[in-house]
């Protein structure tokens, strides 16, 4: 028997299909910067100040979009459009037809395997709560998918 994430698509998913899609990465919840200019995205290695960097979880979920201000739903009405997901995300994948990664906790049955993997950011970021506004252009770098 086919598993939901096989047989539906993203708009035929319950909420709670669709929060069971997430990965749990945390890829979303990077403070990313925008050249007003040009429009383009960077990446850093700061993390939203809800994220609890080892668990790579919101410690607020619920609430999260009441705290940060910027704090973007991942919704069907903006799935495709967010240029900024990484390759890796699960939604992305799904949308386009594609598997879920091997390590993805849907496949393995553990959510700690894309720990293992080192397909979360678990040990590689840094919290906004550790870093100056003025300073997070230093903290800029290129994230590999």
């Amino acid at each position: 028997m086919a598993k939901f994430w096989q047989s539906k698509t993203l708009e035929q998913m319950s909420t709670q299909e669709w929060e069971l899609l997430c990965d749990g990465c945390a890829k979303c919840c990077l403070v990313k910067l925008e050249d007003h200019d040009s429009g383009e995205i960077y990446h850093t290695n700061v993390t939203c100040e809800l994220l609890d960097t080892e668990s790579c979880q919101c410690i607020d979920y619920a609430g999260r979009h009441s705290i940060v201000d910027d704090c973007i739903k991942l919704d069907i009405d903006n799935i495709h459009s967010l240029g900024w997901l990484p390759s890796s995300c699960s939604y992305r994948l799904i949308a386009a037809g594609q598997p879920l990664p091997e390590w993805h906790h849907l496949v393995t049955g553990s959510k700690d395997t894309l720990h293992s993997y080192g397909a979360s950011l678990q040990g590689r970021v840094i919290s906004e709560l550790h870093v100056h506004n003025d300073d997070i252009e230093d903290h800029i770098i290129q994230w590999v998918d």
